[in-house]
């Protein structure tokens, strides 16, 4: 009973795909060239300098229709009649992936930007919407009847391979932010594909229809079948590539936020500013990625629709004209009407979006969130496609070991959870492991291993450990300061004083004027130390200064034989000799002086004597350097007291008159003589008059 019919065959494909190939593994900042796989701008600014892909395997398997316990099934022990878990619904789902990816490199091309290729090879294998209870029916030794709905059931298996060329660029580096992003443009080479999927189909199987203990089996709806045109060399050994091609792109973004982003970067005092690229930099990395957009068209290939309605076949004539067919495509062109045919046909990729987030909280340990999303129809027959998945994974992670324990659910197979590590070269691990060890009814089990040559981004070196690192040290050999790039302070103009605190690096001068050499700044040919007037002209014999002319005569105090005091050109600054007072000029001063009139009795001079006693303060101008004594006498009327009185008083008046009026009083004395010294007769009124004077002498 179990292999009356190519839909038994067909139908009890019920495998089903876990989301993600390598994982636990591909979330590894040291997972280098095979995480372009997830995400293509993973490649820019990683922990490598170059990376390798020797060879890594990843395979998947997965259901929603069977439970099993897989320890059992490896050991051998495994009796799938008795214990294995069935879950027949009238949709059943399932798929087989196997993922190679082949020799890989990826290295950077500047420090901004990176390059990748790598080879693959892939193979799905899937069935959806198949009634698993039909599955149940067919494989009972039962002889009983059974009808089934088999509905729009869609199987598909498919293989290609892949030549992938990935850029990344880093687009923002702005202290906390960074983004990068990047492509992979694939070419694609089919390896082979085969699709059936039905329409309104049904199984009517009478378990006595043709007799006792022969059935007969009814059908009714649409078969299409698809495949690539197999074929082989001459000799039947080696196969041939179909004429199968297509392109394919991934595109993805990355987003890390570095709080800490000091502690990863270096500057020197060129301004120039270094990454250090053996450091993951993040608190927090963000990743975003649509891959396997595209697809492979068969030109060679044949698609066929069959109308399978036919009743009440023996059982027995289908099995053998079945067996006897070459293959399926003769077998249904054979058996049932072909309704329709055309040449060529196309498989679109499993195109899927995915979105990572991973969490630093120290430096070796993570947490990452990843999902898995498919973004093709599970009701698009010509298509394959993942299961969505949702992962979370926390790592230890080191430059040389990092250890994973992925947990998640996928879509169908439920809870899943594993293990896998990374040993320098080596990576393996399963996304299932823990889950299969401890159930006896796992859905889904995954495995992956792999090899590969990690040549690792270095320490940035500091040969010198003067603190700054060699790509910035201009001097790496020689201990030196930040502030002159690593190298340390010279004496270009070897005047022992450091071209760093020196003012005049490239001429020599004293440390007092920051070595810089003494100017001149007045050209007066004396250097600006030793010049007490550094910004004005002046001879050597005056400290640089220009010789003052203290008394403002127009003779500079060097030549001034009187620099106190101002005087004339001539006289070498000194005030010229003062004139000698001659005997004319005492004449003409007593002249004067005889005329001053006093108020009779008083030592206060008439108003009509004041132009006298003018005249004579011009005379006495004349001769600053004479002294004068003012002599006062009367006539000889009144008392002899009375006179010697009156004569000093009006001497007095006479000389404070002439202090008044700008004549020094250290020149001026003066006396009163009384009627002592009479120049006249005291007899007569006129005598009496001229004895009544003032008289001006010369002190000698």
């Amino acid at each position: 009973m179990k292999k009356i019919t190519f839909l038994l065959l067909t139908l009890s494909t019920s495998f089903y795909m876990y989301g993600q190939s390598f994982n636990g593994f591909l979330t590894d900042n040291y997972s280098g060239v095979n995480s372009v796989i997830l995400n293509p701008a993973n490649i820019v600014d990683s922990r490598f300098k170059t990376d390798i892909n020797l060879v890594g395997v990843s395979t998947f398997v997965g259901n929603d229709y069977t439970g099993v316990n897989f320890m059992d099934a490896v050991k051998g022990d495994l009796d799938f009649d008795e214990d294995a878990y069935t879950y027949p619904t009238d949709n059943n789902n399932g798929l087989l992936n196997v993922d190679v990816l082949g020799p890989a490199f990826m290295f950077n091309l500047t420090e901004n930007s990176s390059l990748a290729i790598f080879t693959r090879a892939r193979g799905f294998f899937s069935a959806h919407n198949v009634n698993g209870n039909l599955i149940d029916n067919f494989d009972s030794d039962d002889s009983e009847d059974v009808f089934v709905d088999a509905g729009n059931l869609i199987t598909i298996g498919h293989a290609w391979g892949e030549l992938g060329v990935t850029y990344a660029q880093v687009i923002i580096n702005d202290r906390t932010k960074f983004l990068k992003g990047g492509l992979t443009v694939k070419y694609l080479q089919g390896g082979g594909s085969a699709r059936i999927n039905g329409n309104n189909v049904t199984v009517d199987y009478d378990a006595d229809g043709a007799g006792p203990d022969k059935g007969t089996i009814s059908t009714t709806g649409e078969l299409t079948y698809a495949a690539f045109d197999l074929s082989f060399d001459e000799d039947g050994y080696d196969y041939e590539l179909p004429k199968a091609s297509g392109v394919g792109f991934d595109l993805g973004f990355v987003y890390e936020w570095r709080s800490n982003y000091p502690n990863y970067q270096q500057t020197n005092a060129k301004g120039e500013t270094h990454y250090l690229k053996d450091k993951n930099k993040y608190k927090l990395k963000l990743g975003l990625s649509i891959t396997d957009i595209g697809g492979i068209n068969y030109k060679d290939g044949i698609e066929e629709t069959f109308d399978i309605t036919k009743a009440n076949v023996n059982e027995e004539d289908l099995q053998d004209d079945f067996d006897n067919a070459d293959n399926m495509e003769d077998f249904l062109n054979s058996y049932y009407t072909n309704v329709n045919s055309t040449r060529g046909y196309k498989v679109n990729l499993p195109t899927a979006l995915h979105f990572n987030a991973d969490w630093s909280f120290t430096n070796h340990f993570y947490l990452n969130l990843n999902t898995d999303l498919s973004l093709v129809s599970k009701e698009k027959v010509s298509a394959t496609r993942i299961a969505n998945t949702v992962s979370l994974t926390p790592r230890f992670e080191s430059k040389f070991f990092s250890f994973y324990l992925p947990v998640g659910f996928v879509q169908y197979s439920g809870f899943q959870a594993g293990a896998g590590l990374r040993a320098g070269p080596l990576y393996l691990g399963s996304g299932s492991v823990l889950s299969a060890l401890v159930s006896d009814n796992s859905k889904a089990a995954d495995v992956y291993a792999g090899v590969k040559i990690p040549i690792y981004q270095g320490r940035s070196k500091d040969s010198d450990n003067d603190g700054v690192i060699d790509k910035l040290d201009a001097c790496p050999k020689i201990a030196g300061p930040i502030e002159n790039n690593g190298c340390p302070w010279g004496d270009a103009d070897a005047d022992g004083v450091l071209d760093n605190v020196d003012a005049c690096p490239k001429e020599a001068g004293p440390e007092e004027n920051k070595g810089c050499p003494w100017g001149d700044a007045d050209s007066d040919t004396i250097p600006d130390n030793e010049d007490a007037c550094p910004s004005v002209e002046g001879p050597i014999e005056n400290n640089g200064c220009p010789w003052p002319d203290n008394d403002a005569d127009g003779v500079l105090d060097n030549v001034d034989n009187c620099p106190e005091i101002a005087g004339t050109v001539a006289n070498n600054g000194c005030p010229p000799p003062a004139p000698k007072v001659t005997d004319a000029v005492l004449k003409t001063l007593n002249a004067y002086a005889k005329t001053i009139l006093f108020h009779n009795g008083k030592a206060t001079v008439l108003d009509e004597s004041k132009s006298v006693l003018d005249n004579i303060v011009a005379i006495l101008h004349e001769y600053p350097d004479s002294h004068f004594s003012i002599d006062g006498h009367t006539d000889s009327s009144g008392s002899d007291a009375l006179n010697q009185r009156l004569s000093e008083e009006r001497a007095s008046t006479v000389m404070t008159y002439f202090i008044e009026h700008g004549v020094s009083s250290d020149r001026l004395t003066h006396k009163g003589y009384g009627e002592t010294r009479p120049i006249d007769d005291n007899a007569t009124k006129e005598g009496r008059r001229n004895n009544r004077r003032v008289e001006v002498t010369l002190v000698k």
